[in-house]
């Protein structure tokens, strides 16, 4: 078997985030090929794009037959957008699959310590709601194939540059779909050329939008370069930005604009980053309520995107911290975002200090905390790795809930060195954990208790809490 090969196969074992592992005759022994994208129970045809020693790898061509297991109705944009592989599966069905596959991946991190997983875990808790749950998109601009027309959505499935318009997207609510939809219809209509990553020509480059669940507060940013001085003067520029704001003020939402903004962005990198932004409407912010806590959200500020599961999250992260503690014990919250762990733990804390390399959510944090009527949380903004060396208390406990990658391995062996009798460790990516929990067991830490919560229905994406206790 060699690259160009294509080959036809069922699923027979599914591996996160998205790999399947395709059953293919090979001469007289049988094969199994990583397929990106293709889902247990499957039939699917491939082409062999990687071959590495005895690893094979092939890119996924066609479906051939759905899983048994598909029988949900998906969206009319799943089949070209990357953004949710799970759509097809009952929701039942999708949990089973994060379950299976999170334990599995961290029994075979601990290997002869696997048998802690297994008494650990407590099961997974369901999202509240399984459609129109998430409280912040980030919208590409770009065409839907090669010299296309203009395009507002997500990426298409294997694709990083045509851009999937999705009006009708299933995540989001009505208020997201119209604020996309009134967007690109103004655009569109003027003809202004999106940011073409590649030859980093263009205006157009991404539409952002947050909510809050509970509050109904959106806040709308547009992301440009500043390209736009070749075709316009200041003043039509700031015109055009003007007529847009009012376009989607007369839109009839069911929540209430917190602000729209400008943003500029002329890096090369292919993200949403802020080099300058202008207030159209409102102020520079939003706000959402957790467990009877209000928090301050600025555009960047990190925030969980599901805030009804969100509080189910936090609940468990509190119960594992918290139970059957004596006193008020010094609790680090690092990488704190905008401080929700540490302002809903502190109640039961003599002081929590929180690390957040994101100065601005550091600022929101503190808001928010005054806001609260919370006097006992600090907020240090910085690198974690940096950052520990100049804060003198010591902890009793600490909370972790890193970025996707991880906790960098010098700041953990310093997070580890402390010696804390108790760390809870929050995860948005289960694979980063289970490459950083043997360092807690070369530490003489256990998994104490384990479980996961869906913030992230139709998806791969799952979070994991950790329980581990020195011994």
């Amino acid at each position: 078997m060699k690259k160009g090969d294509r080959i036809e196969g069922y699923v027979t074992k599914y591996d996160f985030p998205n790999i399947g592992r395709v059953e293919v005759k090979d001469g007289d022994e049988i094969r199994l090929v990583k397929v990106k994208n293709a889902i247990i129970g499957q039939k699917v045809a491939g082409v062999i794009n990687k071959k590495k020693h005895d690893l094979l790898e092939a890119r996924l061509e066609e479906v051939i037959e759905r899983s048994p297991l598909e029988t949900a109705t998906p969206c009319p944009h799943f089949k070209e957008c990357g953004g949710c592989t799970y759509q097809t599966f009952p929701y039942e069905e999708q949990l089973k699959i994060k379950e299976t596959q999170i334990v599995d991946m961290l029994k075979n991190s601990l290997k002869e310590n696997s048998g802690d997983v297994e008494k650990a875990y407590e099961g997974i808790i369901a999202s509240p709601d399984e459609s129109e749950y998430r409280n912040k998109m980030e919208f590409s601009f770009g065409d839907e194939y090669k010299d296309g027309p203009l395009a507002l959505g997500m990426h298409k499935r294997g694709s990083t540059y045509d851009v999937v318009n999705t009006f009708e997207c299933k995540i989001v609510d009505e208020d997201f779909r119209q604020i996309l939809k009134t967007t690109f219809d103004y655009f569109k209509k003027l003809d202004i050329p999106y940011y073409h990553k590649m030859r980093h020509e263009g205006v157009l480059r991404h539409l952002c939008v947050r909510k809050g669940r509970k509050s109904g507060e959106i806040l709308v940013f547009l992301v440009t370069s500043t390209q736009w001085n070749s075709k316009y003067s200041k003043e039509e520029w700031e015109r055009i930005l003007d007529e847009w704001k009012n376009e989607l003020l007369n839109i009839h939402t069911k929540g209430k604009y917190a602000g729209i903004l400008h943003i500029k962005n002329d890096s090369l990198a292919d993200a949403v980053i802020d080099e300058g932004s202008t207030i159209l409407y409102g102020r520079d912010y939003f706000e959402e309520e957790l467990l009877g806590l209000t928090f301050k959200i600025s555009p960047f500020s990190f925030f969980q995107n599901n805030s009804l599961a969100a509080e189910k999250l936090y609940s468990k992260v509190k119960e594992y911290l918290l139970e059957g503690i004596e006193g008020k014990p010094v609790v680090y919250d690092l990488y704190t975002g905008t401080g929700t762990i540490a302002q809903l733990v502190a109640e039961a804390t003599s002081r929590t200090i929180g690390v957040e390399i994101v100065k601005e959510a550091v600022e929101a944090a503190k808001i928010s905390a005054e806001r609260n009527n919370i006097h006992n949380c600090e907020f240090y903004a910085g690198d974690v790795l940096k950052c520990l060396d100049g804060i003198e208390t010591l902890p009793d406990y600490i909370i972790l809930d890193p970025p996707r990658d991880g906790i960098n391995p010098k700041a953990l062996e310093k997070i580890l060195d402390y010696g804390v009798k108790r760390i809870v460790y929050v995860s948005c990516k289960p694979s980063s954990l289970a490459r950083d929990i043997s360092a807690f067991y070369e530490k003489r830490y256990k998994l104490k208790k384990m479980c996961l919560t869906d913030l992230f229905p139709s998806t791969y994406h799952c979070e994991t809490v950790v329980l581990l206790e020195k011994i």
